[in-house]
């Protein structure tokens, strides 16, 4: 992990990215169609942590720099996962002291219903993705459909190690007057843990 390059990355979140989706689409293909059940794990360090396909990923925030963030992959680990490595590594990342670990090593569902589900400080998540990939300005580009512990939503990213390209990127797509938003801070909207941002509650007007 230490030799990954960390990108930047400019992410919004709303309702309908309709006019954005058409330049997405005029200025590039679309190179890829996936969709995903992924479990976010909200913690109090504030960190990108989720789990997709059975394979736990976690990301730092690096800096702000010009209205993006860069963030800086830390963990990645697959489960079964052995009780020293949530030990040294993913409760350091979660901000929190792990509780009592009284297994070698923990499935998935162990982890999530006897470590995560019962720590005040963890919130587990669930997000379904229906991502679509395109390619501007050299920088990876998705539009995704989201429903977060079922809630329906939508986000549009542009990242790349690349910060410069980035902002072309952003100001092609017509995103320059966006919100950038993380999944993080997005998910403690969606569930109440953090205050709504004005232009959500335009939406809804």
């Amino acid at each position: 992990m230490n030799n990954v390059v960390p990108r930047f990355e400019f992410r919004t979140f709303g309702l309908c990215f309709a006019a954005v989706v058409e330049a997405m689409r005029c200025l590039a293909p679309c190179e890829r169609i996936r969709e995903s059940s992924e479990l976010y794990i909200v913690s109090v360090a504030n960190n990108n942590t989720k789990v997709r396909d059975d394979k736990m990923d976690i990301k730092v925030l690096v800096r702000e720099e010009q209205g993006l963030e860069q963030w800086r992959p830390q963990m990645k680990g697959s489960f079964p996962m052995a009780a020293e490595a949530l030990r040294d590594e993913v409760f350091p990342a979660f901000g929190l002291a792990p509780p009592p670990l009284e297994r070698p090593e923990y499935t998935l569902a162990e982890f999530v219903e006897g470590l995560v589900r019962p720590h005040p400080g963890l919130t587990a998540v669930h997000v379904f993705k229906r991502r679509f990939g395109f390619t501007v300005e050299g920088c990876i580009t998705e539009h995704a459909e989201l429903l977060v512990n079922g809630a329906a939503m939508q986000t549009v990213a542009v990242e790349a190690e690349d910060g410069a390209a980035v902002l072309r990127a952003r100001a092609r797509l017509g995103l320059e007057e966006y919100e950038n938003v993380n999944y993080v801070l997005a998910i403690q909207r969606i569930i109440g843990q953090a205050p709504l941002a004005a232009s959500w509650l335009e939406a809804y007007r």
